[in-house]
């Protein structure tokens, strides 16, 4: 599997994924932060990857050319 997250887009992810994961377990006892926190794991996931099932899908690469 080929890399197809990178730089600002990796960075955006990482950081909104924490904001999320943090959201959802502050509010965990309520639905909005059960799915805050889901949604959180999953971009924080992509984020660490390096990669996004949607991204490949679109054909968005955002990764550096080295």
């Amino acid at each position: 599997m080929d890399r197809n997250v990178g730089g600002a887009d990796r960075l955006v992810r990482f950081t909104g994924g924490l904001a999320l994961l943090y959201y959802g377990y502050r509010n965990r006892e309520r639905t909005i932060g059960a799915l805050a926190f889901i949604a959180g794991s999953d971009i924080f996931a992509t984020a660490i990857i390096g990669r996004c099932p949607v991204n490949a899908l679109l054909g968005i690469d955002t990764c550096d050319e080295a």
